[in-house]
């Protein structure tokens, strides 16, 4: 009864999705990139003291389906990837480039009468024997003036479901807005031909002290230009030395020094770069569902959440962030994303507002589907890891990324002194309409003071992270190492028996769910979700 529900509103819904689409241009409709194989990221290494790693290789989703398939081979459903992943599928596919200009009716005439736009990301500088070297990243497009009408059809395609005139006012303007930042033609092989440098003015982004370079910057005013074009996608992504002219250096100095950035014959081109010195503390923090609510495991709302309404803190982290950008001056903060490009404004507009500054990450363009995201945030993490080997560095995230619950526990095996601590939310725990599963087995082999599953932002308060205290004790851990919320019960775990390094009586935190029907149904939503965004 409830499946022949469930696969009724999947029809309905994909009905929807195609007429939507109809309406919304003649011309034919963006389609999802299925490519497996994107090509890899154009980024020219920082000239760091040692051999940067290769790129990761573009097989990493094979492995990850091979793990959860054989954990789900008794079920003999086959999964959809992105469900294995934890990836949302609304993230994947956005139009570029010829088929934005397709669903328009753009002619040549019509894009070169608009002005050049720049999305220049916040970068982070390193310190080598050659001075400081910025890496300088972003993307090249130019915006199509789309009237508010077409605006409302294309919005309505993301927005399953639901339709963008059944939203208040203030969710419509969100919803055409991004809609907008999607809908963009990206300017391939183009010179980045002239950046403005300057010291930035008072403390860090959203005037919070320290995290975001609470010394005063002085120095560094000076012209420069990328030694290379954009790629086909319109993506620029290089470190470039630069001069001191006045710059403190960063082996005399913990503190970071903040320059703004503008690249000239953009009406769209700031940012804020960060120069960290070798030495200090990193903090890299994931954004969605731990800086922010989204509830990317619930499809219908993460699709609200992502394209209408404002953003809203998740709980009282902009305290928590606060403090340590407080009681941490010299600390550098650094936001990763595996969000497409397209929506990256929005998420460092929010980051701005609410938290300390810092420099950002996110999935440059040819970097396109599932496969693709699972290793983009590898990627980057290794090169800031790269990029800084003798910094300290404290990972927050959360459960519902598989590529996390994989990728961080093997950097603090392939970099043991420099992960600090890892502090992972367990949405699951909280939210009960998270059905992804997740895998603990990687942190089976790692000291409990390196790492804590926490439930409510509050569980990071009173920890010294500089000194390495990363476990607050009143938060029980009790891991059983394996796959947690499996659909029906599935989950195959190895129960910790309590060592040095594992205790807590509570298992409430992480343990397999049992409510198989529950999970069933869940499965069947995520299956019909996959569908509707094909």
């Amino acid at each position: 009864m409830r499946y022949t529900l469930g696969h009724g509103l999947l029809q309905a819904s994909v009905i929807s999705v195609i007429s939507i689409i109809s309406v919304a241009s003649a011309s034919p409709a963006p389609t999802a990139f299925t490519n497996d194989a994107p090509s890899d990221p154009v980024i020219t290494p920082s000239p760091v003291q040692h051999d940067p790693s290769p790129v990761v290789p573009r097989n990493i989703l094979s492995d990850v389906e091979s793990d959860v398939g054989g954990a789900l081979s008794d079920l003999g459903s086959g999964l959809p990837s992105w469900v294995a992943s934890g990836v949302p599928n609304f993230f994947q596919g956005f139009p570029t480039g010829d088929a934005v200009v397709s669903s328009l009716g753009l002619d040549d005439s019509d894009l070169k009468a608009l002005p050049t736009n720049v999305l220049n990301i916040d970068p982070y500088a390193n310190w080598t024997k050659s001075g400081w070297n910025v890496r300088f990243h972003g993307n090249v497009y130019k915006q199509p003036n789309i009237s508010v009408s077409k605006l409302n059809d294309l919005a309505d395609i993301f927005l399953v479901n639901t339709s963008i005139s059944d939203l208040p006012k203030s969710e419509q303007a969100q919803a055409r807005n991004l809609t907008a930042g999607i809908f963009v033609v990206q300017q391939p092989d183009v010179a980045v031909n002239t950046i403005h440098l300057k010291p930035a003015a008072g403390q860090g982004s959203s005037g919070q002290p320290g995290g975001g370079g609470s010394s005063k910057t002085t120095g560094g005013t000076q012209d420069i230009t990328l030694p290379y074009n954009t790629t086909v996608e319109g993506d620029f992504d290089t470190f470039v030395p630069i001069d001191s002219n006045g710059l403190t250096p960063g082996n005399e100095t913990k503190a970071i020094q903040r320059l703004d950035t503008h690249v000239e014959g953009a009406s769209i081109g700031n940012s804020t770069a960060y120069l960290v010195p070798p030495t200090g503390l990193t903090i890299i923090s994931d954004i969605d569902d731990i800086l922010r609510v989204t509830k990317i495991y619930e499809p219908e709302k993460g699709l609200i959440n992502s394209f209408a309404r404002q953003f809203t803190p998740w709980q009282n982290m902009p305290e928590i962030y606060r403090n340590w950008s407080t009681s941490l001056p010299d600390t550098h903060f650094h936001y990763l994303t595996t969000t497409p490009e397209q929506v990256t404004r929005n998420y460092m507009e929010f980051i701005y507002k609410t938290y300390p500054g810092g420099s950002f990450d996110t999935r440059p363009l040819n970097f396109s589907d599932v496969s693709a995201t699972l290793s983009i945030r590898k990627f980057l993490l290794q090169k800031i890891f790269e990029t800084f080997p003798e910094r300290k560095f404290v990972l927050v995230a959360d459960t519902s990324n598989s590529d996390v619950m994989r990728d961080y526990p093997k950097l603090a095996t392939d970099f043991p002194d420099q992960v600090q601590c890892i502090f992972l939310r367990n949405t699951s725990a909280t939210d009960p309409g998270d059905h992804f599963p997740y895998d603990t087995s990687g942190f089976k082999g790692i000291k409990q003071s390196k790492y804590m599953f926490f439930v409510n932002a509050d569980d990071l308060t009173n920890l010294d992270l500089a000194n390495g205290d990363c476990y607050n004790q009143s938060i029980a851990q009790n891991l059983t190492f394996g796959y947690q919320g499996l659909p029906l019960g599935a989950g195959k775990t190895a129960a910790v028996n309590g060592s040095a390094n594992h205790t807590g009586a509570a298992s409430a935190l992480l343990t397999p769910r049992s409510d198989g029907m529950q999970g069933l149904m869940a499965l069947v939503a995520l299956i019909a979700a996959t569908f509707m965004f094909i």
